[in-house]
């Protein structure tokens, strides 16, 4: 069924030839985008919403997050506000939890986080493995994901489980776990960092996810200054996340390569980080994206529009640029182009607000904007709290 959202006020678009449009009109058809232009001249449509002057645009493509897991760290985050510093240690608690809960308890629990994002206008969700680290977790871990969002990235590289000698388990992540999960995943990520990964097995990660023509993803620069960057954009990774402390050169070199800085700034606040610097890398030429790194330990909040408003306000990006981060930049962090943008044969991923333009998602920080999304042309309800809708 074909339908004409009209009267919207302001219509981001991502679209160079498009622009941005006042007076605008969308036409969803097949879960595609069919038509975009002004409301007078919108073809006619079996239904037809109007929107009412308010401002409508792509829905959020968040491209980092780690959503099946089991368990909870409160006490986690209750300790680093009263002054304990972040390590990568406490993930594993969530994978004693993880490994302990049911396939269907892991698959409830990610349907309601990515049904909760949805609700927010997340209409492109990548989530991780990593809460595994067994072959058989890290597959049913895959498994799971793989039934619920859009792109599914391995992350058996996430620490070393206790008790497990490093170069053996790097051994196991380049060989059986990648091979009984390569075809459940489009992605291959390590965390490169302190107390996770160096950089030779880093570099082994991501030469064996290479080997099977698998897509690699970095976790870097989050904890320090550190060879992520270089070794991401080295390999050609679509991505590199966190990028919080950057040398010149890991900045030059991003700008000079195809790898994305994706910037996580709810896991900065969360983990008591500086923030990432986001006007270093864009005005160097870098690309920028935005994402939530949803998950139990660092980084608990599947909000986009914290993310926006956190970047607008604290990190030096415009209302535009962080817009574009949050959308056509996790596209291009995730190597798609028929997400993050509305034109005509995109995915009919749209969201409005109720709020007359974009600079409202950093003017009222932590207001509820959303008044409706569609994903891929399927329109739930309006005006909806979290739920347990959320289909691949």
């Amino acid at each position: 069924m074909a339908i004409v959202i009209d009267g919207i006020g302001e219509l981001t678009t991502n679209d160079p030839e498009i622009g941005r449009l006042t007076d605008a009109a969308v036409v969803l058809d097949g879960g595609r985008i069919a038509w975009v232009g002004p409301s007078e001249a919108a073809p006619a449509a079996d239904e037809r919403v109007d929107v009412e002057g308010r401002a409508a645009l792509p829905g959020w493509v968040d491209s980092h997050t780690h959503l099946v897991f089991a368990g909870d760290r409160t006490s986690e985050f209750a300790a680093r506000m009263a002054g304990k510093p972040y390590t990568a240690g406490g993930i594993g608690v969530t994978v004693e939890a993880t490994r302990a809960a049911s396939d269907e308890q892991l698959a409830a629990n990610l349907r309601w986080h990515a049904g909760e994002a949805l609700s927010q206008g997340t209409t492109c969700l990548e989530t991780k493995t990593g809460y595994g680290l067994s072959v058989v977790d890290e597959v049913r871990s895959a498994r799971i994901a793989a039934e619920v969002v859009d792109e599914v990235t391995f992350l058996g590289a996430h620490v070393v489980p206790p008790g497990t000698e490093p170069e053996s388990y790097v051994d196991l992540v380049c060989g059986e776990m990648m091979d009984a999960t390569a075809d459940l995943v489009r992605w291959v990520d390590v965390f490169c960092e302190q107390g996770a990964f160096d950089e030779a097995q880093s570099e082994r990660v991501l030469c064996a996810a290479a080997a099977r023509g698998l897509g690699i993803r970095v976790h870097g620069n989050q904890l320090g200054r550190g060879p992520g960057v270089q070794l991401a954009v080295r390999h050609g990774a679509a991505s590199v996340d966190h990028c919080t402390y950057l040398t010149g050169d890991d900045v030059a070199a991003l700008a000079d390569s195809d790898t994305v800085a994706t910037l996580l700034p709810a896991c900065d606040l969360s983990t008591r980080q500086p923030l990432a610097p986001a006007r270093r890398l864009l005005d160097a030429g870098a690309v920028v994206a935005l994402a939530s790194n949803a998950n139990p330990g660092s980084s608990y909040t599947t909000s986009m529009a914290f993310c926006i408003a956190t970047a607008v306000l604290q990190m030096g990006m415009s209302v535009e640029e962080a817009v574009w981060a949050a959308t056509a930049g996790g596209a291009r962090a995730l190597r798609r182009d028929d997400v993050g943008v509305l034109r005509p044969g995109a995915r009919a991923d749209l969201q409005v607000l109720n709020a007359p333009s974009v600079t409202h998602l950093a003017y009222r920080p932590g207001v509820p904007l959303i008044w409706a999304v569609w994903r891929g042309g399927i329109h739930p309800m309006f005006n909806y709290g979290p739920s347990a809708f959320f289909t691949r």
